[in-house]
């Protein structure tokens, strides 16, 4: 909703300091030129009250129509019409006034064409001063539409990327669950009485942004423990986090698909144990987290790129910080290593 450019204090102080200063001028140069005082001051008054109310009338007509580029005619039309009605009503009520004086109608007469072009002038400025007002309030409010929409936008796909990643996480460990159930039917319930807590905690965290590392972490935990009843003593891990990190802040959800992604290329073609390293640190002012896994490149599934997991990772990435460089990955002798870098100046807030 756009606000009137005749709202508020400053304008109307400004606005009517304006034509206090100009009825003192109209006077003085009306008297100068022959009239008497009480004539000059008596036709600024009248003059200059009417001229106000036509610069208001322009002022408030802009805020319900405010023409285009191609339309600008229309203010010239306006202030032409408005200048001639408003220096016939002027000089007809000056006449009234002070037709006795000959003198005075004389010089009234005479500088008809003067007055014209004064009222025109104006009326112009006041128009054009509301062009730019509402002009300017049209674009803020455009650019607050634009800014809400790519927001909400962002806001769906983060979601879409969060739980695009959650089916497949899901139907592994059903699966697990369903195996579990003849043979070993403790485990499976253990397993579900897991899945039920994890997934209870994803859904407390699917609207937050950010959280510390720490309770990142402990959601974690919970996803490994459920992977480790399906793997067995195969999935181990080694996790190193300082206390200084512990209260860094992170996406929300952010880990759980990266580790999910070290255990399917860390177990999936391999036999033996494996450990899934995570080792979290600090430097210069940003929350540094690695995540490495063996893999053997013989047997390895052979994929462009770091995959729809880590892509979409760095999707998600981007959208928060608007930056592509947050996400790394590397293979050295046998291991692969993903490594996220989260800055923390959108988080500074939250710090005590």
């Amino acid at each position: 909703m756009m606000h009137s450019i005749t709202k508020g204090n400053r304008f109307r102080l400004a606005f009517a300091g304006w034509w206090i200063v100009w009825i003192i001028v109209h006077a003085w140069v009306v008297h100068s030129y022959g009239a008497g005082l009480l004539q000059g001051f008596t036709e600024a008054i009248l003059c200059n009250i009417l001229l106000a109310a036509g610069c208001l009338l322009v002022a408030n007509n802009m805020k319900y129509y405010l023409p285009q580029r191609e339309r600008y005619w229309y203010i010239l039309i306006m202030g032409l019409v408005l200048s001639a009605l408003w220096l016939f009503i002027t000089k007809t009520m000056l006449k009234l006034l002070f037709g006795a004086d000959e003198l005075y109608l004389a010089l009234l007469n005479n500088s008809s064409t003067i007055r014209f072009v004064i009222g025109f002038l104006m009326l112009g400025a006041m128009a054009v001063m509301s062009i730019l007002w509402y002009t300017l309030q049209e674009q803020q409010e455009a650019n607050k539409r634009k800014e809400e929409a790519e927001k909400m936008t962002k806001d769906a796909e983060l979601f879409k990327l969060r739980q695009q990643l959650q089916p497949h996480f899901l139907f592994n460990s059903l699966n697990s669950i369903s195996a579990l159930a003849g043979s070993q039917p403790e485990k499976a319930r253990h397993m579900i009485h897991q899945l039920s807590d994890f997934l209870r905690g994803t859904l407390k965290r699917d609207e937050q942004q950010a959280m510390t590392l720490k309770e990142e972490l402990r959601h974690l935990a919970l996803y490994l423990d459920i992977e480790k009843v399906r793997f067995g003593h195969r999935l181990q891990t080694d996790i190193r986090v300082s206390a200084q990190t512990e209260s860094l802040h992170i996406p929300a959800l952010l880990l759980q698909p990266v580790v999910e992604n070290a255990i399917k290329f860390g177990l999936y073609d391999t036999t033996g144990d494996v450990m899934i390293t995570i080792h979290a640190e600090q430097r210069e002012g940003q929350l540094q987290i690695s995540i490495s896994n063996p893999f053997d490149e013989e047997t390895a599934v052979s994929t462009q790129g770091t995959g729809f997991g880590l892509a979409s990772i760095q999707r998600r990435l981007f959208l928060l910080f608007a930056r592509h460089d947050l996400l790394h990955t590397g293979r050295q002798q046998g291991i692969f290593t993903t490594t996220l870098v989260i800055p923390q100046y959108q988080y500074e807030g939250n710090h005590h």
